[in-house]
């Protein structure tokens, strides 16, 4: 028999408060198309994207996370002392260690909260709400802070025709606490690693290193690119439109409802053409609100989801105690989805 004592915490866990963070430079098409030889039309058509926000020197990724977070916390109607977790998803935190999380824990003013990072691409909040809420459930924190932040400009070739137009940067970070009833489903998530090529980075930190510049991309002026994203867009899409539909549906059964029982669908803010082909593919009903936030924010990778959910609650197209589905889906290949009850 173990002596070992179970652990006592929430019956069930529940997204609280949400709040986002968008930097104050709005960038729109035509200053993307001063470096790549496109047309406002041909992105608003392939994307959907009209402007992006990217951050100044000031709009560090823990400066935006804690603007977000502290909306956040406020919506829940806690106070910092009270969050027993941080956990952060970003890929674009340059410093590998320490976790930017422990800053931000510590500028919020938590009570020496729990705090680290993860890397899960545009699927990471997914992951993170799944871990915060199994924090909850199991009593290692009462309330946790998931946050979604990026500065994706730092990642983006503006000479890249394929990608300078779809990122951009932004926080957006949710409350997660212990509730009565069950208000965040299961989690269906995976990875599929044999297609992790499809969305990378184009050159690792380490060749930089070496000093071998013909190893290293240069610019059309011939100095050497600092590493970007990159990606494969047709292969991508098909896999997003097709594979992701599924994982959807998948998540829906396990929440036991189906289509005609949401309100919300917050799919990752990639590409206004993938979210149509999943609406379609979902034959959603026309009552359901679909998140097209990509429009005026680009893709904000983890971020993409709080603050499409967040615009959504402030804009009045959604309200409290609506039915979401959710998912994410990106670089890894890796992917997230379940339903919510919105804060």
């Amino acid at each position: 028999m173990s002596k070992i004592r179970p652990s006592k915490g929430a019956p069930y866990a529940r997204i609280l408060g949400v709040g986002g963070y968008r930097p104050v430079r709005v960038v729109p098409n035509d200053v993307i198309l001063e470096r790549i030889d496109s047309s406002d039309e041909w992105i608003r058509s392939r994307s959907g994207i009209e402007t992006r926000h990217w951050a100044n020197d000031e709009e560090t990724v823990a400066a935006m996370s804690i603007e977000a977070s502290g909306k956040a916390i406020a919506d829940a109607g806690i106070s910092a002392e009270q969050i027993g977790g941080v956990i952060v998803s970003t890929v674009s935190h340059f410093s590998q260690t320490p976790a930017v999380a422990t800053e931000i824990a510590d500028k919020l003013g938590t009570a020496k909260a729990a705090a680290f990072d993860i890397s899960a691409g545009c699927a990471g909040f997914g992951y993170g709400l799944t871990l915060a809420k199994g924090m909850v459930v199991e009593g290692s924190a009462e309330y946790v802070l998931v946050i979604g932040v990026e500065r994706l400009s730092d990642l983006t070739d503006l000479e890249d025709r394929a990608t300078a137009f779809l990122f951009g940067d932004g926080a957006g970070a949710v409350v997660v606490g212990p509730s009565k009833e069950p208000h965040i489903g299961p989690t269906v998530w995976g990875s599929e690693g044999d297609k992790a090529g499809t969305i990378k980075q184009t050159v690792p930190w380490n060749e930089f290193r070496t000093g071998d510049v013909e190893k290293l991309p240069l610019d059309s002026e011939g100095n050497v690119k600092f590493p970007a994203i990159t990606q494969e867009g047709q292969a991508v899409f098909r896999w997003a439109v097709f594979e992701m539909a599924k994982v959807a549906q998948q998540a829906l059964d396990a929440a036991g409802i189906t289509s005609d029982d949401l309100d919300v669908f917050i799919p990752h803010q990639a590409n206004e053409r993938i979210i149509d082909s999943m609406v379609k593919t979902l034959k959603l009903p026309e009552h359901v609100t679909v998140a097209r936030d990509v429009r005026t924010t680009g893709n904000t990778s983890a971020a993409s989801i709080p603050l499409a959910m967040e615009r959504l609650l402030a804009t009045g197209e959604a309200k409290s105690g609506d039915t979401a589905l959710v998912i994410g889906f990106g670089a890894g290949l890796v992917y997230a989805a379940t339903v919510v009850t919105l804060p």
